[in-house]
């Protein structure tokens, strides 16, 4: 009886000992899997944080471009050159494509006519020159021709790379004269999804990837396509390609993907986004290595739960073995003490490495953060550069009156010097200096503009400015022999305005009425100053032709002039500075000759 209650005994510490393996290994599994899950959320709020950066660099490049087939079709030289339809060589024009294909940064420029022949092209008399070529079964031409704007992305037909391909139509009074096209290649963008460490990529309506990251897995599909969807994309794309499904795999609604390489499986993150504002029908996928962080996540866990339940049960088994032995002589009570002693400093020292190794997982995250922020914050950098882009030509405009200026005065200054009147010519020294500082303050004026700090304002006496604009342009009016009107009256009311930028938009203004005045009889400029409420009203007037209808309802978009050598871009550059100065520049309608202009801004006290 005695050894059959020894045997019961040990076979119920066996089931104890199996039960307590069991729960013990169940928790452990269970902390695994919480902390990946955690890890996994916490990665996915980063790769959604990464989305809109990824998506904007996109859409920026893309609408950036966007515009151009559109002012182009606008383009009194390519409505020329279309009516024309290849009966002569369009070498103006062509280089005119050029040039605004060196600024825009695209891959092309052309103009394809009715007939779908390209007539005119930005790589004109190149090997790889598009002119000539039929693109009549391209459908952004035909989509263009029948809707007015299309999009596109494919292969070239010449040069072999992808792209996409922007069209707008030309009409002429309603009649359709032809199709602007403009394509971008998105090397940079990629370029720049590369570099942020993550997997990006944008799909079509059928799944079929267009531009990647990984450049392998161009023109591969998400999933197997049907025949028709296969044959639809064939004729999208216009591309011989197998469309051969992607090699990611996607977990059951846990928004985990796993991707076969070299033999190797790799877990990934997964988002997207839809691109409407891009082109119809286009999504973004963002990846982001999943494996690293979510083995070291589970496995933390598992090790802090296994070393806490087997403190628990250490501690359950010591206090339990306390019981039993406090009878037991002293002298055994300091050795059991001595012993825990020993085996929770060594199970302290356990928890201390873990807690130590988190540490350093931890700074490790926070690196990579850190590098996600700065990513942004270089993204956004690049957009307010690219603003400078768009006003950079216009330096040339702005400076122009400040060196001709010192060019008259420098002359005078030589004549003086030769008469041996040191004087005057000491005078116009002076003026050339100050003209120098007001060159440097146009210049350090567009750098602010470009980074939109805000204006730096006073109270200014108008007056002060309207002086200074002539004073700028004196050696101009002078020679032209143009008549100068002055407000009336010595009152000079105060706007909160930088003096420097009032002067800007008076110069273009006068220089603007200069031009226009070119060989009239009789010419003349008025300058009106009036006060209405809490406005102010300051109008520049001369008596030249005027302008047509077309010419003042473009008058204010970038590039349009009726200037020979004009850029275009003195009224844009006036018109945002005055709305910067809170007020308005605008072009004052039913004049009975020439052209006015007034400028409107708040009246201070």
């Amino acid at each position: 009886m005695l050894r059959e209650a020894v045997a019961r005994l040990r076979d119920g510490r066996w089931l104890l000992a199996a039960i307590a393996l069991a729960v013990l290994a169940g928790a452990v599994a269970i902390a695994g899997r919480i902390a990946a899950g955690q890890a996994a959320g916490e990665l996915r709020d980063g790769a959604l944080a990464a989305l809109p950066l990824a998506a904007g660099t996109l859409t920026g490049e893309i609408e950036k471009q966007r515009l151009v087939p559109l002012v182009l079709a606008r383009d009194d030289a390519v409505r020329d050159a279309l009516r024309r339809a290849g009966k002569v060589e369009e070498t103006a024009l062509d280089a005119k494509l050029k040039a605004i294909a060196g600024d825009a940064l695209a891959s092309a420029i052309y103009v394809i006519d009715t007939a779908g022949i390209a007539i005119s092209a930005s790589n004109a008399g190149q090997p790889d020159s598009f002119v000539g070529i039929d693109y009549n079964f391209r459908h952004y031409f035909t989509d263009a021709m029948a809707k007015g704007a299309a999009s596109q992305y494919g292969l070239g037909t010449i040069s072999g790379k992808p792209g996409l391909y922007l069209a707008g139509r030309v009409d002429d009074a309603g009649k359709p004269l032809g199709v602007a096209v403009l394509k971008v290649e998105l090397g940079g963008v990629e370029a720049n999804w590369r570099a942020s460490g993550f997997r990006v990529f944008v799909t079509d309506e059928r799944g079929v990837v267009l531009a990647t990251s990984q450049p392998d897995w161009r023109f591969h599909a998400l999933a197997p396509l049907s025949a028709a969807d296969a044959a639809a994309a064939h004729a999208q794309l216009q591309l011989d390609a197998a469309f051969e499904p992607l090699p990611i795999r996607r977990g059951a609604g846990d928004g985990l993907a796993t991707i076969e390489e070299a033999g190797k499986s790799r877990r990934f993150v997964e988002v997207v986004q839809d691109l409407p504002g891009a082109v119809p029908g286009w999504r973004l996928w963002l990846l982001t290595p999943a494996d690293a962080a979510l083995n070291s996540a589970a496995n933390t866990a598992r090790l802090t739960t296994l070393l806490g339940l087997l403190l628990t049960g250490l501690l359950a088994y010591v206090l339990t073995r306390r019981r039993r032995t406090s009878r037991l002589r002293q002298e055994a009570l300091a050795r059991m003490n001595i012993e825990l002693e020993s085996r929770v400093s060594t199970r302290t020292a356990e928890l201390t490495r873990s807690n130590t190794a988190l540490a350093g997982e931890i700074a490790e995250r926070e690196n990579a953060e850190a590098k996600v922020r700065r990513l942004r914050d270089d993204l956004a950098q690049a957009n307010r550069l690219s603003i400078l882009g768009q006003i950079a030509a216009g330096v040339a405009h702005e400076i122009n009156q400040p060196v001709a200026a010192i060019r008259t005065y420098a002359e005078n200054a030589g004549r003086f010097l030769d008469a041996g009147k040191t004087e005057p010519a000491s005078g116009n020294l002076t003026s050339i200096v100050s003209m120098t500082e007001r060159i440097g303050a146009i210049t350090s004026t567009l750098r602010s503009f470009a980074r939109r700090p805000g204006v730096a304002a006073s109270p200014l006496p108008v007056r002060e400015a309207i002086e200074g604009a002539l004073s700028l342009l004196s050696g101009r009016i002078r020679d032209s022999g143009v008549t100068i009107v002055k407000p009336r009256g010595t009152a000079s009311p105060l706007v909160m305005a930088s003096r420097i930028r009032l002067e800007q938009i008076l110069v273009n203004l006068l220089q603007n009425a200069l031009d226009a005045m070119k060989d009239r009889p009789d010419p003349r400029i008025e300058i009106d100053l009036a006060e209405r409420d809490d406005r102010v009203l300051i109008s520049v007037r001369d008596n030249g032709p005027g302008l047509g209808p077309e010419a003042a309802g473009n008058l204010f978009m970038p590039f349009q002039t009726t200037k020979e050598k004009g850029l275009g871009l003195g009224l844009v550059i006036s018109q945002e500075i005055a709305q910067e100065l809170g007020g308005t520049l605008r072009l004052d309608p039913d004049t009975a000759a020439g052209a006015s202009f007034t400028i409107d801004l708040r009246r201070i006290e």
